[in-house]
């Protein structure tokens, strides 16, 4: 008999704060993250916008050795993870005694990676690398350190799926725990922020030039929008059967009650409209609902001409004549990439919480497809209990979340 999947918690770090409450507050106020960095207009970029986030200092909280093995993108998810157990209230005697398990999305370590090339150009010593360099360097990173930091027991896997990795390793969670495999698995994405990381995406001028204006440079849906900006940071969800759930006395704050998937089948980088439109159907089938109880949709949407486009034209086919708020939190973070399938499960789910749906800024003139959503430009406030989340990555990999207020 298939399990209910449930959400006991919740932590996130990314440009909008460092924690629940930060990010919370900044979505409630349409708080924009994107700033103009000078460093990547020095190194040759085409565009200097990025998200604004600091890396964490984790001096004091973990030994050297630990940190010696985590690139950027391990220590985010590393923060976030301390919060969601903390407010799971999944605690080490627990973890013990109990295969707790984790899928964690990331799909890059590049700074690392340069970083050894750097020292085996230069020095001509690959003694001199260091011991540290080859944990940070694979794409499984953020998954090693964590198991091995909180002693985790259960399944330790890195789902590599481009910009649907955070909202895929949430969804292929849940099937496990759905047919009684797992318990309990800390899911989330983590995304690099470094200019490494992103300096190939800037080459193929995917990115927004409004510099002059950082804060108005994500406009998702807006017929003027002009590429995306990078964003990053770490988000993790903490979900379990709702009988571990109730067992542990944790709190239950939601449940994935859909997952839907496909593949394009097209091409490397442009999206097409069938893929997502059979993501949506299936999220929608499996959550066992109708798609009028839908009360928001967190766009993909990254402020990109073909992209956003292609994503209305599947969102309106599917819910036709209902037209729930539908925004992309991506106006105020730029495009979180790895992170942002779980990212945008955490914003969905605050605002789900406190009753509003934060705009989608800057969208000041629809187009001939994004006319037919209802896309608020300002806060909405509004009670729902169940919201679609869409992720779509390069390479035509589609996922869609269902969750319910609990």
């Amino acid at each position: 008999m298939e399990k209910k999947v449930v959400i006991t918690g919740m932590g996130i770090y990314s440009c909008l704060g460092t924690n629940l409450d930060e990010v919370c507050t900044s979505l409630y106020n349409g708080r924009s993250g994107i700033i103009f960095d000078a460093v990547r207009k020095e190194m040759g970029f085409r565009s200097a916008l990025t998200a604004s986030l600091e890396v964490p200092e984790l001096k004091g909280r973990l030994s050297r050795n630990q940190r010696v093995y985590m690139p950027e993108q391990a220590k985010y998810a590393y923060a976030a993870t301390c919060e969601a157990m903390a407010n799971a209230r999944l605690d080490t005697e627990y973890i013990e005694q109990h295969e707790v398990g984790i899928l964690y999305g990331n799909d890059s370590s590049a700074e690392a990676v340069v970083r050894s090339v750097d020292t085996m150009r230069e020095k001509k010593d690959t003694t001199l690398i260091g011991s540290g360099a080859i944990f940070q360097s694979m794409n499984s990173t953020v998954t090693m350190n964590l198991a091995c930091i909180f002693k985790l027991k259960g399944i330790n896997l890195t789902i590599s799926g481009a910009c649907a990795s955070g909202s895929h390793s949430i969804g292929l969670a849940a099937l496990l725990i759905r047919n009684g495999l797992q318990d309990c698995i800390v899911c989330g994405g983590a995304q690099e922020v470094n200019a490494f990381s992103i300096g190939s995406f800037d080459g193929i001028s995917a990115f927004s030039v409004r510099e002059d204006a950082p804060a108005k440079a994500s406009r998702p849906f807006d017929r003027d929008r002009d590429g995306l900006v990078p964003g990053g940071g770490a988000a993790t969800v903490i979900i379990e059967s709702y009988e571990s759930a109730v067992r542990r006395g944790a709190p239950v704050i939601g449940e994935v009650c859909g997952y839907g998937f496909s593949s394009n089948g097209d091409h490397i980088s442009v999206p097409n409209v069938d893929g997502p439109i059979r993501s949506l159907q299936m999220a929608i089938r499996e959550a066992g609902i109708d798609l009028r109880e839908i009360g928001y949709v967190n766009a993909h949407a990254t402020s990109t001409p073909v992209g956003d486009r292609n994503e209305a034209k599947a969102i309106s086919h599917v819910f036709g004549d209902h037209k729930p708020e539908t925004t992309s939190t991506k106006s105020m973070t730029g495009h979180e990439m790895w992170m942002a399938g779980a990212s945008e499960v955490v914003y969905s789910m605050l605002m789900m919480k406190h009753d509003f749906i934060a705009p989608n800024l800057n969208f000041e003139h629809p187009d001939e497809d994004s006319m037919h959503l209802n896309i608020p430009a300002a806060r909405v406030d509004k009670h729902f209990d169940i919201f679609l989340s869409n992720s779509f990555g390069f390479g035509g990999t589609n996922s869609t979340l269902v969750v319910k207020n609990m």
